[in-house]
């Protein structure tokens, strides 16, 4: 697999930390913290014509800390970050870093506006497989990142903890974007798909599924509904910020790759033999990113094996069932020392 140059990696981090910190200073405010279950989390008030609101900016961290304070001294303009940040976008471009085509590119940026990855939503699926290429400084065979699918996915319990909600709502983004609510199985026609009319890009919403009988879950801090999913809860725990190359740069949040790796293996395992195309891509995938990260992140590639074999043995039973079917995996995972496999 090649690698990219150190500059184009550093270009890569130069971008990502621009946008961390203006994330924060966009905001406004004095900064102060709330305390929710527990644990506490940063909060800034804005003042909105009349009213006061407390934006979410994320849980009580040393590095959000730092942030903060960081971008207290931030004088750049507007337009001076945005052309800084198009600058080393087009340098990523130009290197053969992946980008987001025009109609992903608009959406997320819309939905990034609004406060969607701010608010606990994660690009999850084939768009976020693409974002591992510049994270892990590795060029990706082209043919494993094509999707016109969006997927984005969040905890239902983050109603518990994020006293805040996405402005304006989403439903008039996709709207504007011309995205309607698409036919679903829900009885009660909660719509968890957005589709384009002419048939192009389409998004769709997706949550752990904690409980057996819950199909449909309302995700309050995005206003939107979406549909209940095994094994996710795995896959989207302590995900990670990233930036798809569009404009200026589109600040979103990932899973970590060796979780989205390891999910992919159970979810191949899954797979009805009427989509057998799609288990081959997750395989595709996981291969990809396990072979990496087996070079340049054992510790953190066997750390999420051994967080989804203790799971329980639906979870233990998935991972096997893949990894006996696929020799050359198997026989990487094997070297990471991961017991049961």
């Amino acid at each position: 697999m090649e690698s990219f140059p150190l500059s184009v990696q550093t270009t890569y981090q130069d971008l990502l930390e621009a946008h961390r910190l203006r994330a924060v200073a966009d905001l406004g405010g004095t900064p102060f913290l709330k305390k929710a279950k527990d644990r506490r989390y940063w909060y800034v008030q804005q003042r909105i014509g009349g009213r006061v609101v407390d934006r979410y900016l994320g849980p009580d961290t040393s590095e959000l800390r730092d942030r903060i304070d960081q971008a207290k001294s931030v004088t750049e303009d507007k337009r001076s970050f945005d052309r800084r940040c198009a600058s080393m976008v087009a340098q990523l471009r130009a290197a053969g870093v992946p980008a987001l085509d025009r109609d992903t590119g608009k959406l997320l940026n819309a939905m990034a506006r609004v406060g969607t990855f701010r608010l606990g939503g994660t690009l999850v699926g084939t768009h976020a497989f693409r974002f591992y290429s510049a994270e892990l400084g590795v060029r990706f065979p082209g043919s494993l990142g094509i999707t016109s699918d969006v997927d984005i996915a969040a905890f239902e319990n983050l109603k518990l903890v994020i006293d805040d909600k996405v402005a304006p709502t989403l439903a008039d983004t996709f709207k504007a974007l011309k995205l309607a609510p698409a036919p679903g199985l829900d009885r009660k026609k909660r719509p968890t798909r957005w589709a384009m009319a002419d048939g192009g890009t389409t998004v769709d919403f997706l949550s752990p599924k904690m409980q057996e009988k819950k199909e449909t879950i309302l995700l309050e801090a995005l206003g939107i509904y979406a549909q209940a999913l095994p094994f996710l809860n795995f896959l989207i725990a302590d995900p990670v910020p990233a930036v798809g190359l569009y404009r200026s740069g589109v600040l979103v949040q990932i899973p970590r790759p060796e979780r989205y790796a390891v999910h992919k293996l159970i979810i191949a395992s899954r797979r009805h033999t009427t989509v057998a195309a799609k288990a081959k891509k997750d395989l595709a995938q996981a291969q990809v990113l396990i072979g990496i990260l087996s070079e340049d992140r054992p510790a953190e590639l066997a750390t999420a094996f051994e967080n989804a074999m203790a799971n329980g043995p639906a979870w233990r039973n998935a991972v096997k069932k893949t990894l006996k079917r696929q020799p050359e995996l198997r026989a990487m995972v094997s070297e990471l020392g991961v017991s049961g496999i």
